[in-house]
């Protein structure tokens, strides 16, 4: 049974006594290319802790995906402070952003977004390739994961002959294989049917548990919403509702 209580003050890291790794403070972002100005995000202040398992939700145009971009490092805040471990990525440069990406943040999305002309192994690997990590390394983390996900002998598999749910388990292994400090999961189960998203959950929720990788999911999926032990949700760009679940 599971029994949901209010979460503390969003600054505090005391949820579950693990640091804090993201920080928001004062979170903005305004969109004006069109006549009509847009408040995606309207002051937000969150923290999230290592290791949880949490889901922002909301109806579409809430502000769901702009918020993870923006912790992302994928779109910059009109106003406000991100901090990652202490550092305040809102100020980086394109160039340091990329970098740092790159090192600390994995990212699952909706449409898997894996390269047609590389295996599966080839797809999981390449961001530990962009880091120049050695192919020992990248040979016994990418066995390993595929492995653990469900998905060992697929290696020489091109996406084009997977099914939906193993591109999915995929694009999963390419976020967790540089071991970052946290995944930004948008809309993961949304092309999947019950089966292979009760897996995949399954596997994140596993994963999530042995190596301590923070999961953030952006999402409308009941599903996920359901295995979720921090659900906030947002209604035009604001945090209405900050709940821990005890499962």
């Amino acid at each position: 049974m599971k029994k949901e209580t209010k979460a503390s003050s969003p600054l505090r890291g005391d949820k579950r006594g693990a640091p804090v790794i993201i920080e928001v403070r004062g979170l903005h972002k305004t969109y004006t290319e069109t006549e009509v100005e847009v408040k995606a995000i309207n002051g937000i202040d969150l923290s999230f802790e290592e290791g949880e398992f949490t889901a922002i939700v909301g109806p579409s145009g809430c502000g769901k995906t702009t918020f993870l971009n923006m912790i992302g490092g994928l779109d910059v805040p009109t106003s406000g402070k991100v901090f990652i471990n202490g550092t305040d990525i809102s100020t980086f440069s394109s160039s340091k952003m990329i970098d740092f990406r790159l090192n600390n943040i994995g990212f699952v999305f909706q449409a898997y977004n894996l390269i047609p002309v590389l295996t599966a192994k080839e797809n999981a690997e390449f961001i530990m390739q962009l880091q120049g990590r050695p192919k020992a390394e990248r040979d016994k983390r990418i066995a390993e994961l595929f492995e653990a996900i469900g998905i060992a002998g697929k290696e020489n598999i091109k996406p084009s002959r997977l099914s939906g749910g193993q591109q999915q388990r995929v694009a999963v292994a390419r976020a967790l294989a540089s071991k970052p400090k946290f995944i930004l999961a948008d809309e993961p189960t949304a092309n999947l049917d019950s089966k292979a998203t009760a897996e995949l959950l399954d596997i994140m929720h596993e994963l999530n548990r042995q190596e301590k990788v923070t999961f953030i999911f952006s999402t409308h999926d009941k599903r996920v919403i359901e295995r979720a032990e921090r659900i906030i949700t947002l209604e035009d760009g604001k945090v209405v509702s900050d709940i821990i679940v005890n499962i």
